[in-house]
């Protein structure tokens, strides 16, 4: 678990002083020292080993000596000789912080958790080394883990995040410990109560995530068999069959869908994804005043909803209404540059409004797009979680 540039930096504040605490007479201490220290600063550690075991032998009373042996004994993973090798070194001076630090790393390498749990919290909260304090972090993960103490392990993923968040290691593990009391939680939550609208609606959101999108269809219908009522529930379920309808090619399962929608906005009028939904649908069946509508509800709600602005745009289009689509299409653009939907709307409106300069440079700005989706198309589909329909370029038309 511990990166080798952090032990150098360990290293580098354990050796350097060795020799300044042996007697004058000791040469052979001496001489072991800078062997020792010479095949540390190159790397060969098994020469290290043998050099400081030695010296070890000659000066059993140096505290630095056991601390440097017991980092080798640790960068060698050879964690049940780094521990007593680490002890010695604390007994005879108490104040080497950082190795007790590398202490308490030791035993949780070797599963002595309860004994690591005070030296690496010690570690993690007073060290004034980023270093040792993130290496104390990661290993107290694996302790409170370890002792199911998972609550704990969450607390000090979300303390590293704050402290390192662009670190690839902490990352890594953070996303397990996240990833493990999830997991926990959902799993209590079917023993505590396994037939609860809760459970249903968890194994349901699962389900949706992974794809199988039969079962998570199964699942949100047993929510609202407990709660007919239940916000979010109905649009969901919408959104469900809507992936199944395109997975499976399915126009029974798209109609579904638009029901599930409707059912939504009768709930809840104010939610603008639904609306979007069905006013979406509307759109591709050329009912586009209906979509108008429902476009208007959606951007009413929330002016900042890019994808139906587009939609709104390309509704009025249709509808022979430029001027109109003009603020949707310029919003769309300005809430995301990215989107080439929004540019090939925006053309489409320039060139219906004889605007020849603002169509060629929405135009270049689409074809710059375009090309950069067709190269991703080729690379392969990126896996999406979006919440409503995506705006898309029109198969059968040039802008």
């Amino acid at each position: 678990m511990l990166r080798p540039c952090a032990t150098l930096l360990l290293f580098a504040w354990i050796a350097g002083t060795t020799n300044l605490l042996f007697p004058q007479s000791s040469e052979s201490a001496l001489q072991y020292s800078e062997q020792g220290q010479k095949a540390l600063a190159e790397g060969r550690y098994a020469d290290a080993e043998q050099a400081f075991e030695q010296l070890a032998r000659l000066e059993p009373g140096i505290a630095e000596v056991h601390a440097n042996l017991g980092l080798i004994y640790f960068q060698e993973r050879k964690f049940d000789l780094a521990v007593p090798a680490l002890r010695r070194a604390l007994k005879l001076k108490p104040s080497l912080s950082k190795t007790d630090a590398l202490l308490a790393m030791s035993l949780s390498e070797i599963g002595h958790f309860k004994e690591a749990l005070p030296g690496l919290e010690r570690g993690m909260r007073a060290s004034s080394d980023p270093e040792i304090k993130r290496m104390c972090g990661l290993q107290l993960e694996r302790v409170y883990t370890g002792l199911q103490r998972d609550s704990d392990a969450v607390k000090v993923a979300l303390e590293l995040n704050r402290l390192y968040p662009n670190d690839p290691e902490v990352l890594y593990h953070n996303g397990k410990i996240v990833g493990n009391f999830a997991f926990l939680t959902m799993q209590k939550l079917g023993q505590v109560a396994p037939n609860s609208v809760w459970r249903h609606q968890a194994a349901a959101e699962a389900y949706e995530s992974q794809g199988a999108y039969t079962s998570a269809i199964g699942e949100y219908r047993e929510v609202l068999k407990l709660d007919p009522r239940r916000p979010g529930v109905h649009y969901r379920l919408g959104r469900t069959l809507l992936s199944r309808s395109h997975q499976m090619n399915s126009t029974e399962d798209a109609a579904k869908a638009e029901e599930e929608f409707q059912q939504e906005l009768e709930l809840d009028p104010a939610n603008a994804n639904a609306a979007y939904e069905v006013g979406e649908a509307r759109r591709k069946a050329g009912q586009f005043e209906d979509a108008q509508h429902l476009f208007e509800r959606a951007v009413n709600a929330h002016p900042d909803f890019e994808e139906a602005q587009v939609g709104l745009a390309a509704a009025l289009i249709a509808l022979h209404k430029p001027a109109d689509a003009l603020p949707h299409a310029q919003k769309a653009v300005e809430l995301r540059a990215d989107d080439e939907a929004a540019w090939y709307r925006l053309v489409q409106v320039h060139r219906a409004l004889g605007n020849t300069a603002e169509q060629q440079e929405a135009l270049a700005k689409f074809n710059l797009l375009h090309q950069k989706a067709q190269h991703r198309d080729e690379i392969g589909p990126a896996s999406s979680a979006d919440e409503v329909t995506k705006q898309e370029v029109d198969s059968n038309a040039a802008p």
